[in-house]
């Protein structure tokens, strides 16, 4: 299928609270939904079975490719393992994107990647720059750096007005991951 009618536009989602990685399944879900074809390249994950990433392999028109290396990575000071990892990811996007397979490319996490040191703010620039038009685009991830905000069309700043962690509950399956 040919990109929607309007395709074409850059979210970043971002902020302190939980919920980004979820809103961006969302619109995946729902570009998914009329028939369009999307990718999510998730960095700074690798092997896990959330339920997002789950349902998406059974709706049948979402790929998500997992970029990691398991480790923790200190910001400013990542392992080449982890610098690999992440740019394997943006080649991962580069690749698709310039292949025309999907209308929607989600970019999971590539804010905390850029924040981290392991990928450069004018790499990734570059790649969505050179994407076709009519290629939706979803940036995630805590701290989006500001030429991404300059970048897109919609902001979306997500921040905790409450939440049952600050409380001792931890991530429940189904709800967290």
């Amino acid at each position: 299928m040919t990109s929607g009618e309007g395709f074409g536009k850059v979210h970043v989602i971002t902020g302190p609270g939980k919920g980004k990685t979820t809103a961006a399944f969302g619109l995946a879900m729902r570009a998914a939904g009329h028939g369009y074809r999307v990718c999510v390249v998730q960095f700074m994950k690798t092997g896990e079975t959330t339920g997002e990433s789950v349902a998406a392999k059974h709706i049948g028109n979402i790929e998500v490719v997992q970029f990691g290396s398991g480790r923790f990575v200190v910001q400013g000071r990542p392992a080449e393992v982890d610098v690999k990892a992440a740019r394997a990811a943006l080649e991962a996007v580069r690749a698709r994107l310039a292949g025309g397979v999907c209308q929607m490319m989600v970019l999971d996490e590539v804010n905390v990647a850029v924040w981290m040191g392991l990928i450069k703010v004018d790499e990734v620039l570059g790649v969505l720059k050179s994407r076709p038009s009519g290629t939706e685009i979803v940036l995630t991830g805590r701290n989006a750096p500001e030429e991404f905000v300059e970048y897109a069309d919609y902001v979306s700043v997500i921040e905790n007005a409450k939440h049952p962690y600050s409380n001792g509950t931890g991530a429940r399956k189904g709800v967290e991951w």
